[in-house]
């Protein structure tokens, strides 16, 4: 079926500006928009690589007073690519992030990955891809 477009995922995070900051900062994402929700107490920011009418984004959502989510064991991970696995990961560990797999190839594979996780303990896969 052609009448869907893959919008956004959203995750529940503890600290909003902690993962505003790791999405921004370490990955490069931006902010695109805020909501606050006071009626509801939560707040939503999106957050991408390009403007959501034509880029997948991400969704955080901060419930008010809630810091710590069981993660569960049916999600699995986000997954971005990048043009240099490992110039990459030794970026991302020199500025703190948690590296949960080195670089290497994939399991009975040759793609290059890596996993790191948010300050959640959301898994993020890096996935090599050469320009």
């Amino acid at each position: 079926m052609s009448n869907f477009s893959y919008l956004h995922t959203m995750l529940r995070v503890g600290d909003l500006e902690r993962s505003v900051a790791f999405y921004t900062g370490l990955l490069g994402m931006t902010e695109l928009r805020r909501t606050e929700v006071p009626a509801g107490k939560y707040t939503l920011v999106f957050i991408g690589y390009g403007d959501e009418r034509a880029h997948t984004v991400l969704e955080l959502t901060y419930n008010w007073g809630v810091q710590h989510y069981e993660l569960g064991s049916a999600f699995g991970h986000l997954a971005l690519g990048v043009p240099d696995i490992a110039a990459t990961v030794a970026q991302l560990r020199a500025a703190g992030a948690k590296i949960s797999r080195e670089p290497g190839p994939v399991q009975f594979g040759t793609t290059m990955i890596a996993f790191i996780e948010d300050p959640d303990g959301y898994k993020i896969e890096l996935i090599e891809r050469k320009p």
